[in-house]
């Protein structure tokens, strides 16, 4: 099923807004929106799909999930029994990027702001001390006039910005784009990848594009992120096949060349490994979900 887009226009009556949300259960519905969403989780468990990345979800958990990235949290399912007194309770932020000012992040002093909104578009969780920290400052924000939450925002992404707790949810191969700006040298890597994934990835042209040798590319890519060429491209083969089984639209030996890939038992084994599981697998537990 594709994402459906939910307009929040006529909820943003300030520049952006937060609330504390309570209700027997989270909105069952597959979902994006143009606002990023900051989210602490208060009370309640299930499971989070944030693009590809699907994970459980409980209480003191908290998620920066950037703009347009499709999630969705499902409770588990004693929250849907007719008896249930349980609640789905959770702080939420949702703000436009550009919510104060649309050159306000690209200031030198925003940097490390700006770095962090990048990052979550692949949906960010966080962990450590800072889950607790954070959850108190958006409590004292509820209690803010307009002018204090908004310096307050601004010191709650400084705090999120400088932390190293913290793990990245949705593949880049999900959304099937890169996004620019965290590295300005692999610019032309990321839109070569992105425009020829289906396709078979020549490491020499790959190279030329940062005007190295294969050899010293390699060792350079491995040291940024911390894996090779072959994996990260597999990984984002596989985080399309994702979304496409998601959808529903294409068998799975149609998604397997659709992905980039030239064999079924290839992709197979290469989703397998990157996903845990099958393709068919996957598609018979998450798909009917959302």
């Amino acid at each position: 099923m594709k994402p459906e887009l939910i307009d929040r226009s006529t909820h943003l009556s300030r520049s952006f807004n937060i609330d504390e949300h309570c209700y027997p259960h989270f909105l069952k519905v597959w979902h994006y929106h143009p606002e990023i969403e900051l989210i602490s989780i208060v009370n309640s468990s299930g499971t989070k799909f944030i693009g590809d990345g699907i994970k459980k979800f409980q209480p003191d958990d908290l998620i920066l999930i950037g703009e347009n990235v499709p999630h969705l949290w499902l409770n588990d399912p004693v929250y849907f029994q007719g008896s249930s007194e349980l609640e789905a309770k959770a702080l939420v932020i949702h703000f436009d990027r550009n919510f104060a000012g649309a050159d306000f992040f690209q200031m030198p002093e925003m940097r490390a702001l700006n770095d962090l909104l990048n990052r979550a578009r692949h949906g960010i969780e966080f962990h450590g001390e800072i889950k607790a920290e954070i959850k108190r400052r958006l409590r004292e924000m509820l209690q803010m006039d307009d002018f204090e939450r908004v310096m307050a925002l601004i010191n709650v992404l400084k705090l999120l910005s400088a932390t190293e707790e913290y793990e990245k949810l949705c593949s880049p191969g999900f959304i099937n784009a890169f996004q620019k700006g965290e590295n300005k040298r692999m610019d032309n890597v990321y839109e070569y990848i992105v425009n020829n994934f289906k396709d078979e990835i020549s490491l020499n042209e790959i190279a030329g594009l940062t005007n190295m040798n294969k050899s010293s590319f390699c060792r350079y890519f491995r040291k940024i992120h911390n894996k090779t060429l072959t994996l990260y491209i597999n990984e984002f083969r596989v985080g399309y096949a994702c979304k496409l089984l998601l959808e529903e639209q294409l068998n799975i030996s149609e998604i397997c060349f659709e992905s980039g890939f030239k064999n079924i038992s290839n992709f197979n084994r290469q989703f397998k490994e990157i996903t845990g599981l099958s393709p068919r697998n996957y598609k018979k537990k998450y798909a009917t979900i959302i």
